[in-house]
């Protein structure tokens, strides 16, 4: 399979005329406006993820960008955004899916998970009340598309196709049935969030350090994302190094998963090289990358 096929620089004349259409219907619809500045580049990669996840239906696109307009505006993602308290975001980033500040092959962003870390401090999880844990939720995203996908774009990578996804490791090393089961709700709703208002961003999930009782948790997990989402996850057992290897360079993989990297879930993201030089050091809080 293609990764590239259906982004920029890799459509077929039919991709590229539902790119056209696609935003002829947004635009009559007032759902979107062109932007002809030299972010545009960026803006068509934005929407061919709509389309991607509509497998290149024009309607079927539509209606899912509209509905993630909507859902935009009943909760003023971007006055949330801009808003939200700097210290209340880096506390939060303790319960989700971290950036290392590495890429993987292709130059996409590498996020690792690891949900027992989670688990560990789920009293403190329950306290926040349920409207703000989905806020917090909603910001992560958010720092995702508007500051480490687009730093990523600016950085050296394999082609000059942008960046619009993310690959991303979850560690279930140490995890009970019990601990999992108590912390589904979190899980599948953030799981949701990101396949609904996010399409397209995660590009490939590798499940690591899987206990026994997996098989029978699957088929309820698998039914928190789309059919597209699914077959972008691998299940892989407790040596996923051969595997990651395929992905990632080992000095960019963390030394848990067989890499060279000494970061470990709890560590801010460990920029390299080419990142520093673009950005000294990762901002605290909400930020953007322009």
């Amino acid at each position: 399979m293609d990764d590239l096929a259906g982004h920029i620089g890799h459509l077929t004349p039919e991709q590229s005329t539902s790119l056209s259409e696609f935003k002829s219907i947004l635009i009559e619809s007032k759902l979107y406006t062109p932007n002809h500045s030299e972010s545009s580049y960026y803006e068509d990669s934005t929407l061919l993820r709509f389309l991607r996840a509509r497998r290149f239906d024009s309607s079927k696109a539509k209606k899912q960008f509209a509905d993630t307009e909507s859902w935009r505006a009943k909760h003023n993602v971007d006055r949330l955004y801009k808003d939200f308290d700097r210290d209340e975001f880096e506390d939060a980033k303790r319960f989700y899916p971290r950036w290392t500040g590495r890429r993987d092959k292709s130059g996409r962003p590498l996020y690792v998970y690891r949900i027992a870390s989670v688990s560990k401090i789920q009293k403190e999880l329950d306290l926040v009340p349920a409207e703000r844990r989905y806020q917090r939720i909603i910001v992560l995203y958010e720092v995702m598309t508007h500051f480490v996908l687009p730093l990523c774009c600016k950085l050296p990578h394999a082609t000059e196709t942008p960046i619009s996804s993310v690959t991303t490791i979850i560690d279930l090393e140490n995890l009970s049935f019990g601990a999992i089961w108590s912390l589904r709700n979190h899980l599948q709703e953030a799981s949701q969030l990101a396949t609904g208002n996010y399409p397209e961003t995660l590009h490939i999930i590798a499940i690591v350090n899987s206990p026994s009782f997996f098989p029978k948790i699957w088929n309820w997990i698998s039914g928190w994302f789309d059919e597209g989402t699914r077959k972008k996850i691998y299940v892989l057992g407790k040596d996923p190094g051969p595997m990651l290897y395929k992905l990632i360079e080992k000095q960019n993989l963390p030394k848990p998963y067989g890499g060279e990297l000494e970061w470990k879930y709890e560590d801010i993201p460990l920029l390299d090289e080419d990142a520093i030089q673009e950005i000294s050091s990762m901002p605290k809080g909400p930020a953007f990358f322009e």
